[in-house]
């Protein structure tokens, strides 16, 4: 947000209102802005109003804020977004992008990853009720995630198919995993026959984020806690 005026802004809170959007609680900010070129600040949204069979074009958004100028008493503001904005249009595309791939296919981590060496082996599990094509799988900020098979990954009929992958640390930093908040959002990219490829999150389960840790600790070597 920006202040060009020699008046101090007091935001109380802000949310985004949207039609692209389900609705999310305003993030609460309670600051006073003085004069000032720009402030940034995060702000929650639902999830994405989408279409099983295309996506959506992107539809009237505003960021409302509750602020007061000076000593004046707190109303509702809004700053209306356009919809070409390049952010809204990429959130739009990637969540509606997974909700048309997950028509087709569930995608979730095996339950038998087992070492090998420095390397984590398994698979993922794709269950499609038509023919899928699993394009592409990347790892995230701790791991790297390779197919045994590359571009494309696999071709799935409909039914429960494993695809075989090798999971190891892109780093050895005991602080970087204390911190890491995004460790396990692997992706995948797929399509259906004649469709767009788009892309899913795939988040293991619990028990084997933890063995993913433990996996990491021994093969970076971590000192003992």
């Amino acid at each position: 947000m920006t202040n060009t005026t020699e008046t101090p802004l007091h935001i109380t809170d802000l949310r985004l209102d949207s039609q692209s959007f389900e609705p999310s609680a305003p993030v609460r900010v309670d600051t006073t802005l003085p004069r000032t070129p720009r402030t940034d600040f995060p702000i929650t949204y639902g999830r994405a109003r989408c279409d099983a069979a295309a996506i959506p074009p992107v539809k009237p958004t505003d960021v409302v804020a509750t602020m007061a100028v000076g000593d004046a008493p707190p109303k509702e503001v809004r700053f209306p977004i356009p919809v070409t904005d390049d952010l809204l249009t990429r959130l739009v595309k990637y969540e509606c992008g997974e909700y048309i791939l997950k028509q087709s296919a569930t995608i979730a981590f095996g339950p038998d990853f087992r070492r090998r060496g420095d390397d984590l082996e398994g698979v993922l599990t794709v269950t499609a009720t038509r023919p899928v094509t699993i394009d592409d799988v990347d790892g995230t900020t701790h791991y790297v995630l390779e197919p045994e098979k590359r571009r494309p990954v696999a071709e799935i009929a409909p039914g429960t198919t494993g695809v075989p992958v090798t999971i190891r640390p892109t780093r050895c930093d005991p602080h970087a995993f204390a911190e890491a908040k995004q460790a396990y959002l692997f992706q995948v990219w797929g399509h259906t026959e004649g469709g767009e490829t788009y892309r899913m999150i795939v988040t293991p389960p619990k028990e084997i984020q933890e063995k993913l840790l433990d996996y990491a600790i021994e093969v970076c070597d971590f000192p003992a806690t």
